[in-house]
């Protein structure tokens, strides 16, 4: 067989093949995720469709789809498909092809070389392809885990388009694992098998984003599952009651099982409905009562149900500012370093960044003065008039600005020995207005001492 083929043939026949290489998506139309590349009008989908590609770069987590979407440009594009490894290729491999590359290409035939896990190339590997990409012999695309700006030579990378592809959302997997139950041809409809829904949540809260993950699982536990009694066994199943359970099914995937494949509990959770409040508003509640061992006991069963980790370091924030506020500044760099600690880390060690904030969080001194604030604040502004802004407030920045008064009365407190004035800065009708009313907490002590410190120089009248 030559090296050249316009798909890459499979190396086993297709019932020895994992599901997640069976699965794998034959149009655009079938490719899950990647919307912002793939969708209507946009520019990858409008190249592959037109076939008007250049060399380019796929850079994303594991199991997010850099190979199928390759395999699917060769699909539907006129030109030759040589698939490489870096982990098993070597220079030697790579310059026969590009040499047979340079014959077709005079002959008018254009082939695309995927190389996946780039980055394991070193400098020399990547050297031999950067002639024939420069020459347009090749259309290069390359499939990196790693940062292409680090792990690709400056001089490849200049003459590739990186495109980001991001990680499956939980949501996209699980309608990945609803196609793979239903799908009689490539998948296991002709299997009958049930599975819950909250049972293919939670293999795609496992997966972490990994489509193939998913995939793996759902057929490990397919091939472990023990017959329904009484279930017929034959294959004449006719809808996609193996996901609803609305027909008897020939095996059922159950809870237990799939803790025992997995080695992890299964947790009773539910990221979108009543569970998934209750456990979020235990955490919220267990910090603002200061009791950091239930807010770690939360925090952790939210983190082991399958909960998005992201989503736990964002709620941490608001807690920060909702309930902490300025009787401790630091909690919310704490709790936004925690969120970058996770984004650098992830799971399971940026866990305990989110630990760490947690804990300090409910050890914190509280005050919920900034929120109440703000919330009086708000409501001024939804319900009175939104008076200009006073003329002495103004930067009179053009000559007439000044004659008609903008700036005048305008005192720098700079040029005063208090650094405070006794001017006016809210609007008139709100002139008398008090909206932060620090507590006698942390720092904020401190700052109810500035503020009676200030109120005492302004009514004393500021001097300059």
């Amino acid at each position: 067989m030559s090296l050249f083929s316009r798909l890459p043939e499979p190396e086993t026949s297709a019932a020895l093949q994992p599901l997640a290489e069976r699965m794998r998506p034959r149009t655009l139309d079938e490719f899950v995720g990647q919307e912002n590349l793939l969708g209507p009008g946009k520019p990858l989908r409008v190249q592959i469709e037109t076939d008007n590609l250049s060399s380019m770069l796929f850079w994303g987590p594991p199991g997010c789809g850099k190979t199928t979407l390759a395999r699917l440009i060769a699909r539907l594009t006129k030109s030759e498909f040589i698939p490489f490894s870096a982990v098993t290729s070597g220079i030697k491999e790579i310059k026969e092809v590009m040499a047979e590359a340079e014959k077709k290409s005079r002959s008018g035939l254009r082939t695309i070389v995927f190389v996946d896990e780039v980055h394991r190339f070193n400098k020399s590997q990547q050297d031999a392809f950067l002639p024939h990409v420069e020459a347009g012999h090749i259309l290069f695309i390359g499939a990196t885990t790693e940062n292409p700006s680090f792990e690709v030579i400056s001089p490849l990378l200049s003459r590739t388009k990186v495109y980001v592809l991001e990680a499956h959302t939980t949501p996209q997997i699980v309608d990945l694992l609803h196609r793979a139950l239903a799908d009689k041809e490539h998948g296991l409809g002709n299997e009958r098998i049930s599975a819950g829904e909250d049972l293919l949540f939670r293999i795609a809260s496992f997966a972490n984003g990994d489509a193939r993950t998913a995939y793996n699982t759902l057929e490990l536990c397919a091939k472990s599952a023990m017959p329904v009694p009484g279930a017929p066994q034959s294959s004449g199943f006719e809808d996609e009651s193996s996901i609803t359970g609305s027909a008897q099914p020939a095996k059922h995937i159950t809870p237990d099982l799939l803790e025992a494949l997995l080695q992890r509990k299964m947790l009773r959770y539910d990221k979108s409905g009543e569970e998934h409040f209750n456990l979020i508003s235990a955490l919220h509640k267990s910090v603002r009562n200061s009791d950091p061992d239930a807010a770690l006991y939360w925090l952790t069963r939210m983190l082991e149900s399958g909960e998005e980790p992201l989503y736990l370091a964002r709620r941490l924030v608001r807690m920060a500012s909702e309930d902490i506020g300025l009787a401790e500044p630091g909690a919310l760099a704490v709790t936004l370093a925690a969120k970058d600690a996770f984004d650098f880390l992830g799971a399971p060690e940026g866990n305990l960044a989110l630990a760490q904030a947690a804990v300090y969080l409910s050890l914190a001194p509280k005050s919920n003065a900034l929120y109440t604030a703000y919330g009086e604040v708000l409501e001024d502004v939804q319900k009175t008039e939104s008076d200009p802004v006073p003329l002495h407030l103004r930067n009179a920045v053009t000559g007439l600005m000044k004659n008609i008064g903008y700036a005048r009365s305008y005192k720098y407190a700079h040029n005063f020995e208090d650094k405070v004035t006794d001017m006016t800065c809210l609007p008139d009708n709100l002139s008398s207005r008090t909206y932060y009313k620090p507590t006698d907490q942390g720092f904020e002590a401190r700052l109810r001492s500035r503020m009676d410190e200030i109120r005492k120089i302004k009514s004393c009248g500021a001097s300059s």
